[in-house]
């Protein structure tokens, strides 16, 4: 199940505990030379950047009158309106337990109860990587990057639009390996359909394992596929240190309009009852999913975000939850989604205030766009979608490189694309360095009016860690560019693409882990026949 285009595809702090072992020795340094090489540029293998401590200020466009309306908008839709939860026994008869007035499906709350359940969620929490230099912190003032997740569809490297296979999901998590500013592996980078439905699982979970060792994300499509997820990570970290941290940090939707389903509850309750995290997430289609206007579809978000992350503090109290908005606009003419408008960036930055009021992490947002090809609609509206994710303090980013087609394509060059503006917005969120080396009075003493700073001492000590340098961008001459094959921006991807996947080198992985997760697919896959629907 994906939060992409689903019209059409249904697709706590550090606890302690030592799982180095589990990648057979420390990943290479998130430090030292390979950082600032990876800082300025858009990098490669060897130059991982941690997550993101952001040092900017958040854009906030609700006031305190306007968030108290929402809030209590949100409460009346709760008590009066009610959520459903679809064919699930075990989740209402919870709600009946903790004090909900449950009508059939549809269970209403008392004003104040799902509020009071999120008390025991944590503000934030680690989630761990197998190399523990690569695990990120959710929530605060971290912001995680992750690619594109849940499309059928990939356009390769020959600008072919086709089925994605798990040889594409393979890759896609390759370039997500290698990726300075990609934090976290994601979860269904793209849809293997050339694998068993029932049996895809196991092989992306395992892609991650074996070609990663950046955090990633669980199965949600079954309950039993989620308990699969469960069980592998046990076997990378040990059942003591899965039951004790957060190693996974799964997509959960809602089903809006108000609504949560058997798929998406029986994984849920899977994974905080490992105490594993859920990302709560509305997906909305304004003027389909929700209504048409900004305020109306933030007191749905919150209404959803409420009830779906309180009932995790139901299955276990303390289970990590993240407050979740997929946000976009349809056409009006047609239905079809659109990305990059204003209105839902406006969602994006009111949902963020909401959770921050609630105390629980927050995600959004990525580089979203409608257009098919990797082209100037594509940039334009993946930017405006980015900066606003950024601007609004997020901090879980899923879709940060890769996403077209309204999210029913993966591609290749924009995944590339997408990743050098991703380096861009790490090192915005620097903010401005105001130490005595960022304050630079003694170029300006030494250069004085009238002449340049080019060869003063002080841009000789910074020059290549000064400015970012895009490894997709051409900035030379138009005769340089001439003599270099015109290539556009997109080539230049594709051809980056090629030479990182060519490099590769795979993390290493503790040959007795290696051979537990082989036997545990082996026997998994043949305990059931292939089904492909």
């Amino acid at each position: 199940m994906s939060d992409n285009a689903a019209i059409d595809h249904q697709g706590g702090d550090h606890q302690g505990g030592d799982h180095e072992a589990a990648g057979g020795r420390r990943g290479r340094g998130a430090g030292g030379a390979a950082a600032r090489r990876a800082a300025r540029s858009g990098g490669g293998p060897g130059s991982q950047l941690t997550y993101i401590r952001r040092k900017i200020n958040v854009y906030e466009v609700l006031d305190e009158e306007g968030l108290a309306l929402i809030e209590k908008n949100a409460d009346t839709v709760l008590e009066e309106t009610g959520i459903e939860f679809r064919d699930d026994a075990e989740a209402l008869e919870l709600w009946k337990a903790a004090g909900a007035d449950v009508k059939g499906q549809r269970v209403h709350f008392p004003k104040g109860l799902c509020r009071s359940l999120l008390k025991t969620a944590p503000s934030q929490y680690i989630q761990h990587a197998r190399n523990p230099e690569r695990s990120v912190q959710i929530g605060g003032n971290a912001t995680v990057f992750a690619p594109v997740y849940g499309p059928p569809f990939v356009r390769d490297l020959d600008g072919n639009r086709r089925y994605a296979t798990i040889e594409d999901f393979r890759n896609f998590v390759k370039l997500a390996y290698m990726a300075p500013s990609i934090h976290h592996s994601g979860g269904t980078v793209c849809e293997p359909v050339d694998v068993p439905v029932n049996k895809r699982h196991l092989d992306m979970i395992h892609a991650h394992i074996k070609y990663s060792d950046k955090p990633f994300m669980g199965s949600v499509t079954a309950p039993e596929r989620a308990e699969d997820t469960v069980a592998m990570a046990k076997i990378v970290f040990g059942d003591d240190f899965v039951e004790n941290n957060a190693v996974l940090t799964s997509l959960i939707n809602a089903n809006s309009p108000m609504v949560f389903d058997e798929t998406m509850l029986g994984a849920l309750k899977v994974y905080s009852r490992h105490n594993q995290a859920c990302i709560v997430t509305p997906f909305i289609l304004a003027g389909a999913m929700s209504p048409v206007t900004v305020a109306g579809t933030l007191t749905q978000v919150l209404a959803e975000v409420l009830a779906g992350a309180s009932f995790t503090q139901l299955i276990r109290p303390g289970a990590p939850v993240i407050f979740g908005t997929f946000a976009s606009s349809i056409s009006m003419q047609s239905g079809a989604p659109t990305f990059g408008t204003p209105e839902p960036s406006l969602v994006s930055y009111g949902a963020a205030q909401l959770a921050r009021r609630l105390g629980l992490p927050f995600r959004t947002g990525g580089s979203l766009c409608a257009s098919k090809v990797e082209d100037a609609q594509a940039a334009y509206e993946s930017a405006n979608t980015l900066n606003s994710t950024i601007l609004a303090g997020t901090n879980f980013v899923l879709h940060a490189a890769g996403w077209l087609e309204g999210g029913l394509a993966s591609g290749y060059d924009k995944f590339m694309m997408d990743i050098d503006q991703l380096g861009m917005q790490q090192k915005f969120c620097e903010g401005v360095d105001l130490s005595e080396n960022g304050q630079a009075m003694d170029a300006i003493r030494q250069v004085g009016p009238g002449s340049h700073f080019l060869g003063c001492d002080h841009t000789q000590a910074n020059f290549q860690t000064a400015f970012y340098r895009s490894n997709i961008a051409d900035n030379n001459s138009y005769e340089q560019w001439l003599a270099e094959g015109e290539k556009t921006a997109p080539q230049r991807a594709n051809q980056l693409a090629r030479h990182w996947l060519e490099s590769y080198e795979a993390p290493p992985l503790d040959a007795g882990i290696a051979d537990g997760l082989k036997d545990f697919i082996a026997r998994k896959k043949e305990s059931m026949p292939d089904a492909f629907t």
